[in-house]
């Protein structure tokens, strides 16, 4: 039996004949032995270390077929961009803004977890099934309920920080909108109150206009040393999504890796709510419908 598929046999523990019915087989014909041994070998690190934590963390062990099938998926859908090493290097990389997300320090802007915390994989499934709007990250809702879990467990193995109990935190409350949010006069005081709680918390990043050209606008970088211009906050799409509930989590949690902090402890419930009142008042219309009259538009 070849190396190759002896250790393949010996760590997914299926004879050879199984082992073709196993994603691993999927790897392109052009790799050598020599090459497969490499990546079985590092999977198999990678494998002993997360079995060896005790039993009492909450870091699942790594399922290794399922390590495999991710690494497959990757090479498929995701490598263009972000790159062979998940360091956002890939081939695609130099010509899109914002740049492919590394994920080698396991920063993740948009989760439901607290500031600085890992997200969790409903979170990732999120970002993978409905794309970030304005950036090259599409939708991949072409992807199986198996294939998105198989990718994110492969994602996972970029950073270490995913193998430590302390980065892993549960989500944090997010409440619906309230009942206001159904009556226009309503709202419409409420983002009276939102409009002097956003110039007082967030015009200097976002601007006085939220058109995201605050004084500090031009000086923020982020946790890769690559400008972090702020949002415009009027355009009908955001990356975070469109809904109140979507904004409201950005500033429950903040973006991590970037100035966005989480205005949890800042800002009650309440005011944030008058904020995004106040946002929904200043949204530009979205773009033309196509065959729509002029009436409608």
């Amino acid at each position: 039996m070849p190396e190759a598929s002896l250790l393949a046999s010996i760590l997914c523990g299926s004879s050879c004949a199984d082992f073709g019915k196993n994603r691993m087989a999927l790897l392109p014909s052009r790799h050598d032995n020599k090459f497969v041994i490499t990546h079985v070998r590092r999977a198999f690190s990678i494998l002993a270390l997360a079995t060896a934590l005790p039993a009492a963390d909450a870091v699942a062990p790594l399922d290794f077929n399922l390590y495999m099938q991710g690494k497959y998926v990757y090479e498929r859908n995701c490598i263009v961009c972000h790159g062979q090493r998940g360091d956002g290097n890939g081939e695609m990389s130099p010509t899109l803004k914002p740049r492919p997300r590394s994920f080698r320090e396991g920063m993740f802007k948009f989760r439901t977890t607290p500031l600085g915390a890992l997200p969790t994989d409903d979170d990732l499934r999120r970002t993978i099934r409905g794309g970030l709007s304005g950036t090259a990250m599409g939708m991949f809702s072409h992807l199986s309920d198996e294939e998105i879990d198989a990718v994110i467990t492969y994602v996972k193995s970029f950073s270490r920080r995913w193998r430590k109990p302390e980065n892993h935190a549960q989500p944090v409350n997010l409440l619906p909108p309230p009942d206001w949010f159904t009556d226009p006069a309503q709202v419409e005081t409420h983002a009276q109150s939102g409009r002097k709680l956003f110039a007082t918390h967030c015009a200097a990043c976002h601007g006085e206009k939220a058109d995201g050209k605050g004084p500090a606008a031009l000086a923020l970088k982020d946790v890769w040393g690559f400008p972090a211009a702020p949002s415009d906050l009027r355009q009908p799409h955001l990356r975070c999504g469109g809904t109140p509930a979507d904004i409201f989590r950005v500033l429950a949690t903040g973006l991590n890796g970037t100035a966005m902090v989480s205005f949890d402890k800042t800002l009650t419930e309440a005011q944030r709510w008058d904020i995004i009142a106040f946002l929904l008042g200043i949204r530009l219309p979205s773009g033309p419908v196509l065959g729509a009259s002029t009436a409608e538009k």
